[in-house]
């Protein structure tokens, strides 16, 4: 009888054990498993300095999908965009760069200039431009 109970123990413990999980949380899940990244976008102004977050899968980190969806989400036309930076100092030019990005860098976007010197003074409202992100309304936390 004794036997029959070490089986059953064995065969409950190998069934809490998961691959990539800590040994401490049975079931917590792979670190690896998260599929997509967060950003934190702002537009460069000196009126507003909050940031959104955006998300995009890990597989369509590219610039362009990055300017696209930034855009999409502040309400800004993307050839508005100048620049785009990640803070506090570095330039963002190529797909490259991008895929470097870990989750939660802060990226700012600077606007064109006018025909002036000074930039395009641009603070959207929540109102102006509704952008709904599917992937984002799934997520569940």
């Amino acid at each position: 009888m004794a036997e029959a109970e070490v089986d059953i123990r064995e065969k409950l413990a190998g069934e809490h054990k998961q691959e990539g999980a800590s040994p401490h949380l049975p079931n917590a899940p792979s670190v690896n498993a998260k599929a997509d990244n967060t950003c934190l976008v702002r537009i460069q102004s000196p009126k507003e300095n909050d940031f959104i977050e955006i998300e995009l899968h890990k597989q369509e980190l590219s610039y362009q999908n990055l300017l696209k969806v930034s855009c999409c989400e502040l309400g800004i036309n993307p050839e508005q965009v100048e620049k785009i930076r990640k803070l506090p100092n570095t330039l963002l030019r190529k797909d490259k760069d991008i895929r470097r990005l870990q989750d939660f860098e802060e990226i700012e976007l600077l606007l064109m200039k006018n025909g002036s010197s000074e930039w395009i003074q641009y603070t959207p409202s929540l109102a102006e431009k509704s952008c709904y992100n599917s992937n984002a309304a799934k997520m569940t936390y």
